[in-house]
């Protein structure tokens, strides 16, 4: 009874760190890119993007503090998904944990185009470039993150279509929650192969926004909340 009860002291502890841990990412990520880089960037404008990097410096760079938050907390999130979820499959929440850690170094990666984007729009650095080629830079480097992303989001899919088949697979987790996030998966899988490689197919990609945009903010997120109230808690009958 003793190691049944340490075993879900564990499982408690792992769904009350990876629930807000997923809370705090969700938030964060609302911030950095939802909130500062789609109001700093415009796509097409390269003249009007380097200006407002440079007028609100701190801002963009508020951006990139924001996506090393998000890295660490994927990180966790890593970590805590694996813990819970390993008594249900061990061979496939240890995938899930690889795909995961392999989108987040992904991740990293494009990270590091935004500081080179941060070192040419404040003019660190001696670079013997006149104006059009230093915005043509910085929207080189801008749209390198965002492909680089977008590769990451595909193997992020798969993480949560696995994530999504063991959740299916409890018989503790609402299937309502598995639904969502192999839902998600799909629309991260097939709106990021798009945005990498059909770039051109604008219309598609926004339609495959419209489909799978509820799924896609509800999935994860809905585990996370899921995992705060519910996860790893003794059952009565126990």
């Amino acid at each position: 009874m003793d190691t049944i009860l340490h075993g879900h002291s564990n499982r408690r502890k792992s769904a009350l760190i990876g629930g807000t841990a997923l809370i705090i990412l969700a938030l964060v990520a609302f911030f950095s890119y939802g909130f500062v880089h789609e109001n700093l960037v415009l796509q097409g404008d390269a003249t009007a993007t380097f200006n407002n990097l440079k007028s609100s410096n701190t801002l963009f760079k508020s951006e990139i503090f924001g996506w090393v938050i998000i890295l660490i907390t994927d990180i966790i999130v890593t970590w805590a998904f694996y813990t819970f979820l390993e008594p249900i499959n061990r061979s496939l929440a240890l995938l899930a944990a690889w795909l995961r850690l392999t989108y987040t170094t992904i991740l990293g990666i494009a990270i590091l185009n935004l500081v080179f984007v941060l070192l040419l729009s404040n003019g660190t650095g001696n670079f013997s470039f006149n104006i059009d080629q230093l915005q043509a830079h910085v929207m080189l480097f801008l749209n390198s993150f965002e492909t680089i992303w977008a590769i990451g989001l595909i193997i992020f899919g798969g993480h949560l279509m696995v994530i999504g088949y063991i959740v299916f697979k409890s018989s503790e987790i609402p299937k309502v929650i598995s639904t969502l996030l192999l839902l998600a998966a799909i629309g991260y899988i097939t709106i990021n192969v798009f945005i990498a490689f059909f770039s051109q197919y604008d219309e598609v990609i926004s339609i495959l926004k419209l489909i799978f945009n509820v799924p896609m903010i509800l999935g994860e997120l809905g585990f996370g909340i899921w995992l705060l109230i519910r996860g790893g808690k003794i059952s009565k009958a126990l």
